[in-house]
């Protein structure tokens, strides 16, 4: 089925995958099928001058297009890997964020277990025993609870 799909359609056969997998990227989230749609789109552009030669058989080019897509796909990982600074570090790390800020007790801390809020949420909090309207300061943020000392 394969050799008589490549046979008939010639090199045009890894364009129109390369063309699908790219529309499929556009359709299904990640970025894992641009390089697999990049690799046959490669595949083909080698196809057209390599068409007549025998070794250029399609187990070769399945072999080709498989080391092209993990090769691209390995690369690509990396890339987006070393684009992951930002001038917004604590971005979608809302909890880590909130250390080192100082904020009113809402509720006293009796054993152990108080609340604060901060901008528009209220947090659970651990700590020693204070009355409410004490000031303190996160020193800890895990688990959706933030630890919490005596602050300025």
């Amino acid at each position: 089925m394969i050799a008589g799909l490549v046979t008939e359609l010639g090199p045009w056969t890894w364009w129109i995958v390369g063309l699908i997998f790219l529309g499929l990227e556009i359709v299904v989230p990640g970025v894992f099928l641009l390089w697999i749609g990049l690799a046959a789109l490669v595949v083909g552009g080698l196809s057209f001058p390599l068409w007549g030669y025998a070794f250029w058989g399609w187990q070769t080019q399945m072999l080709v297009f498989a080391v092209l897509a993990l090769a691209l796909a390995l690369v690509g990982r990396r890339i987006s890997r070393a684009n992951l600074d930002t001038d917004q570090p604590m971005l979608n790390r809302r909890l880590e964020g909130l250390v080192g800020r100082t904020a009113t007790l809402e509720e006293p801390i009796r054993e152990g277990k108080g609340r604060i809020r901060l901008d528009d949420t209220t947090w659970i909090v651990q700590g020693p025993d204070m009355p409410a309207g004490a000031r303190v300061r996160i020193t800890v943020a895990q688990a959706g609870c933030l630890t919490v000392e005596p602050g300025a």
